[in-house]
């Protein structure tokens, strides 16, 4: 088994354990989301059925200005933060050393999302190739476009 092939799997495995995927947040909730300087953020979102808070780690993929963040939902539309920020688009969000910042979500267009998707691709293709083979490893489908989001801080 090649390096990739073991990367692969290993990381699909990491994206459905729920306690390794959560790690992040109690980081960010401590005060330390620092250590993952800007490439990561933590998306504060209300439950669209319960109306209490939700925290999801999520990459930045892109910055098009200084109060826009770039975010990709990994596992589609089905991604309960994806449909919970659609529900209600008044969000927070901490990244490097800004904290509990109040933003606004906004769901890209397929053609926004293919453009953001080609960008990252094009800045990070080592990244992009070993997240594109992970993602379509843990989904079992293809990737050729997925759903993104624009945050805006208010």
């Amino acid at each position: 088994m090649t390096e990739s092939n073991v990367f692969t799997k290993v990381g699909a495995r990491a994206l459905r354990t729920r306690w390794l995927v959560r790690a992040p947040i109690w980081l960010y909730r401590c005060g330390l989301g620092f250590l993952f300087g800007s490439r990561l953020l933590m998306l504060q979102h209300t439950g669209r059925r319960t109306g209490t808070p939700r925290y999801v780690v999520l990459e930045v993929i892109d910055r098009p200005a200084t109060d826009e963040y770039v975010i990709v939902s990994g596992f589609g539309t089905k991604s309960q933060w994806y449909r919970n920020v659609l529900a209600d688009p008044q969000i927070r969000l901490s990244t490097g050393t800004k904290h509990n910042i109040a933003a606004t979500a906004t769901p890209m267009t397929d053609h926004e999302s293919t453009l953001a998707l080609e960008h990252y691709a094009h800045n990070h293709p080592k990244a992009w190739n070993k997240l594109r083979a992970t993602i379509e490893h843990a989904t079992g489908s293809p990737v050729t476009t997925l759903p993104m989001v624009l945050l805006r801080t208010n």
